[in-house]
């Protein structure tokens, strides 16, 4: 099992959302990265923070797993939509989503309370310039910050 850590503006889609639509297709991402992460590497069961960023406390709000592996990305298609993208081939897409589905919600773990903790320097999320919204994290970070959250 691997862990990560996904981003979403709560204005767009909130862990409240997810909780009352049970899963959702993470859509949107357009770093190549990122979109590697979901193709390459996440794997049914995966767990994953939720993470509410551009608000006005950003952090982790939420725990949610992977439901269904990599497929295209249908918004890629949709002309006049913000995340069409006129250069993706629908016999080859260039971006892909996973889907998710709501574990539960949890106390914010806000990003400050993270930057407080030593064990948790490497944290991608935490690296000056990141600005992935997927990340991986180790099973340590994981359980460290489930720790943070019991405490």
């Amino acid at each position: 099992m691997k862990y990560w850590l996904m981003k979403s503006e709560p204005s767009d889609y909130s862990i409240d959302d997810l909780e009352r639509d049970g899963s959702i297709d993470w859509y949107g991402i357009r770093n190549y990265q990122a979109r590697n992460f979901m193709r390459d590497d996440m794997q049914i069961g995966d767990l994953a923070f939720f993470y509410h960023s551009n608000c006005k406390e950003p952090g982790i709000v939420g725990i949610m797993k992977v439901s269904k592996l990599a497929y295209p990305d249908k918004l890629q298609f949709i002309e006049g939509h913000k995340y069409h993208d006129p250069k993706s081939d629908p016999n080859n897409p260039r971006w892909v989503n996973v889907d998710v589905a709501f574990v539960k919600k949890i106390p914010l773990v806000s990003l400050n309370e993270l930057r407080q903790h030593q064990q948790l320097e490497t944290l991608k999320i935490l690296q000056r310039g990141n600005r992935l919204s997927i990340t991986p994290l180790t099973e340590d970070e994981w359980n460290y910050i489930n720790q943070i959250n019991t405490i």
